[in-house]
C-alpha cells in the first residue's frame, strides 16, 4: 500500500487474498455511501450493515454486500456492538469504519472491535476516551497551553450544577459531557430555566450517547465557531490540514461550514495550527480528528472539544487541499506514514446540509418518501447523499440526508456558485433545508462574514420563509407490471431477487401548515405534526389551559418537539401517554 503527494492514492487490488482488507461501514446514510466509494476506488471490498428501516437504502444498495443488524430503533441495530461485530464476522471483515455519529465516539465499540480482531478506523479507545469526555478534554487542553471557556472541571448533577452555575455566572450552555454534533446542548440566560434544561440535555445525552452525564460551559454569545482538522500517524506526525468555519448554525446544529474562515488572519491561523497540533500530540492521537473553537469578538479563540472521528463537514477540507480524507484515515488505520504529506488548502469551499426539515414551519422535520430527485453538476459541485429517487428518509434517524459542496478559488466565487447549485437541486416529496440556504448565502451578514453563531435564529424572525406545504404533484401510477429488483433476507444477509410487481411511487402528503389545522382548531384537535415518539406528556385531562402552554414533548427524526396548546380551554380527552410512537396527524389531545 502507498500513499503519494498531495492527494491520497491508495490501491490495493493485486494483494493477496488471504491479506486483503474488507471494509465494514457501521453506519448509514451519506457517510457510508461516501465511505463505499472511496473503498470502490481503493478496491477494498465494502460491507454494509442495515436495519429495518433501511433495507432498501442507498448504502444497502452500493456496498458489495450487505447485512441486517436490527429493527429500525437504533439502539437495537446501529448502536449494538454485539450485532455489528457478529455482522463483520460473517462478512469476514479486517477492518471497521464508524463513520460518525452513532457508535463512532465510543470507547468501548473501539476496544470491543480490537477485542474481536479487527482494525478501527480511527483513534485508540483510550483517546477516544480522554478527548471524548469534555471535562477531560478541557484539562488536557489546558496543560497544552490552548485557552479555555470556563466552566465545570468533571460532569454535574443537579445540585452541584446550580452551586458551579453561581461561580461560571449566566448566560451558560449545558453540554451532554460525551457526545457532539450540537445533541444535548442548551443555553441558559437566568437560573430559572437551569433545572430544566438540565433534565432535558441529560435525556437526550441518554438518547444520542447512551450516557446521561452533563457538564457547564460559559456561553459566549457573539462568537465565530471555527475547527482544526488534523491527521495524525503512529509515527508521532500530526498535521494541520486547515480550519473549517462552521458559525451558521440554529440550535447548535451546524447548516452551513466553509473553509478557510472568514474571521481568520495568516497570524491568527498560525496560532491557531501550532495549539491544535500541540494538544494532539501531547494526547497521543492518532487518525483524523477536529479541535473545535469559538473566535470572540477579540479574535482570540478558546477550546470546546475534540471530535475523535470524521466530521461531518471534512468535505470542504477535502475540496480545497485535494486529499481523500477517508483514504488517509484508512492508510494510518494500517500503519502508514503521512510525514511526506505536504498539505496546501487552494481556494475556498462551502458546504450545506440539505436535512428534511421546513425552514418555514420552525424546520419542522418532514420525514418520508422522495418522489424526485436531482442532484445538481457542473464544474466543482460534489453532492455526498444517501438517498435516490423513489427511496425514504426514514423518521427513526437524523434528519439530514445529503451534503452540497462547492469550491471556487475565492469566497465570493463560492458564495456565487453554490447560490447556482442549490438552484439546480430539485427535490420533492419531502421538505428540505435549501430555502434557507439560500437566504443566507444572499443575506448581508454572511455576505460580509458578520454573522455568529447565534446570528440566524434572530435574522430568521424577519426572513418569512414559506412553508413547504405542498410538496409538488405526485408521480403518475404505473399501472403496467414491469420487472423489478427486490431483496430477501438468507441469514441476516441480502440477496437480490427479481420479479414482476406493479410499483406505485406516491409521495405522502405533508402535515398542512400551523395555521390550517390549528386556525379555530375545529372540535379542539390537536394532532401529531409528524410521526415521532412522545417523550413527555405535561398535562392532564381535565386540567385547564392557555395558549402556549406546551401539552407534550414529541421527538422525531432525534429532535425534541414543544407540541403547544393554540387557545385557551380544558382538556377534555389525552389519548396518548409517554413512550407511544403517534403517526402524522393522530389525535394527541383535545382542547374545549
Amino acid at each position: 500500500m502507498e500513499v503519494k503527494g498531495g492527494s491520497s492514492s491508495i490501491h490495493y487490488g493485486d494483494a493477496d487474498v488471504a491479506t486483503k482488507p474488507r471494509v465494514l461501514i457501521a453506519n448509514r446514510g451519506e457517510i457510508a455511501v461516501r465511505i463505499i466509494r472511496t473503498c470502490r476506488e481503493l478496491g477494498i471490498p465494502s460491507v454494509a450493515v442495515y436495519s429495518d428501516a433501511d433495507r432498501d437504502a442507498l448504502h444497502v444498495q452500493m456496498a458489495d454486500s450487505s447485512y441486517r443488524i436490527g429493527p429500525a430503533l437504533a439502539s437495537d441495530s446501529y448502536l449494538s456492538i454485539g450485532a455489528i461485530l457478529e455482522a463483520a464476522r460473517k462478512a469476514k471483515a479486517t477492518m471497521i469504519h464508524p463513520g460518525y455519529g452513532f457508535l463512532a465516539e465510543r470507547a468501548h465499540f473501539a476496544s470491543a472491535t480490537a477485542e474481536a480482531g479487527f482494525t478501527f478506523i480511527g483513534p485508540g479507545p483510550k483517546a477516544i476516551e480522554t478527548m471524548g469526555d469534555k471535562a477531560a478534554a478541557r484539562r488536557e487542553a489546558d496543560a497544552a497551553g490552548m485557552p479555555i471557556v470556563p466552566g465545570t472541571p468533571e460532569p454535574v448533577d443537579l445540585k452541584r450544577a446550580k452551586r458551579q452555575a453561581e461561580r461560571i455566572g449566566f448566560p451558560l450552555i449545558v453540554k451532554a459531557a460525551f457526545g457532539g454534533g450540537g445533541k444535548g446542548m442548551h443555553v441558559v440566560r437566568t437560573a430559572d430555566h437551569l433545572d430544566e434544561s438540565l433534565r432535558r440535555a441529560a435525556r437526550e445525552a441518554q438518547s444520542y450517547f447512551g450516557r446521561p452525564e452533563v457538564f457547564l460551559e460559559r456561553y459566549v454569545d457573539r462568537a465565530h465557531h471555527v475547527e482544526a482538522q488534523i491527521l495524525a500517524d503512529e509515527h508521532g506526525t500530526v498535521l494541520f490540514l486547515g480550519e473549517r468555519d462552521c458559525s451558521v448554525q440554529r440550535r447548535h446544529q451546524k447548516l452551513i461550514e466553509e473553509t478557510p474562515s472568514p474571521v481568520m488572519d495568516e497570524a491568527m491561523r498560525t496560532r491557531f495550527a501550532e495549539a491544535a497540533v500541540a494538544l494532539t500530540a501531547r494526547t497521543g492521537y492518532v487518525n483524523a480528528g477536529t479541535i473545535e473553537c469559538i473566535v470572540d469578538e477579540d479574535g482570540s479563540f478558546y477550546f470546546l472539544e475534540m471530535n475523535t472521528r470524521l466530521q461531518v463537514e471534512h468535505t470542504v477540507t477535502e475540496m480545497v487541499t485535494g486529499l481523500d480524507l477517508v483514504a488517509l484515515q484508512i492508510a494510518v488505520a494500517q500503519g502508514e506514514r503521512i510525514d511526506h504529506l505536504d498539505p496546501q488548502p487552494r481556494g475556498a469551499a462551502i458546504q450545506c446540509r440539505i436535512n428534511a426539515e421546513d425552514p418555514g414551519r420552525n424546520f419542522l422535520p418532514g420525514p418520508g418518501r422522495i418522489t424526485r430527485y436531482q442532484e445538481p453538476s457542473g464544474p466543482f459541485v460534489r453532492v455526498d447523499s444517501g438517498v435516490q429517487r423513489g427511496g425514504e428518509v426514514p423518521a427513526d434517524y437524523d434528519s439530514m440526508f445529503a451534503k452540497l459542496i462547492v469550491s471556487a478559488p475565492d469566497r465570493q466565487s463560492a458564495r456565487l456558485r453554490m447560490l447556482r447549485a442549490l438552484a439546480e437541486f430539485r427535490i420533492e416529496g419531502v421538505p428540505t433545508t435549501i430555502p434557507v440556504h439560500e437566504w443566507v448565502l444572499e443575506s448581508t451578514d454572511f455576505k460580509a462574514s458578520t454573522h455568529t453563531t447565534t446570528w440566524l435564529e434572530r435574522a430568521l424572525v424577519d426572513a418569512n420563509l414559506p412553508a413547504q406545504s405542498e410538496l409538488g404533484p405526485a408521480p403518475s401510477v404505473q399501472t403496467g407490471a414491469r420487472p423489478a429488483d427486490i431483496l430477501v433476507e438468507v441469514d441476516g444477509r441480502r440477496v437480490p431477487v427479481r420479479v414482476f410487481d406493479e410499483r406505485r411511487d406516491v409521495a405522502p402528503r405533508a402535515p398542512a401548515p400551523h395555521g390550517e389545522h390549528h386556525g379555530e382548531h375545529v372540535h379542539g384537535e390537536i394532532r401529531a405534526p409528524m410521526q415521532g415518539t412522545i417523550l413527555k406528556v405535561l398535562v392532564e385531562k381535565g386540567q385547564e389551559i392557555r395558549a402556549g402552554e406546551v401539552v407534550c414533548i414529541l421527538e422525531a427524526m432525534k429532535m425534541e418537539n414543544h407540541i403547544a396548546a393554540p387557545r385557551d380551554g380544558e382538556v377534555t380527552d389525552l389519548p396518548m401517554r409517554a413512550g407511544q410512537v403517534v403517526e402524522t396527524g393522530q389525535i394527541l389531545a383535545v382542547i374545549d
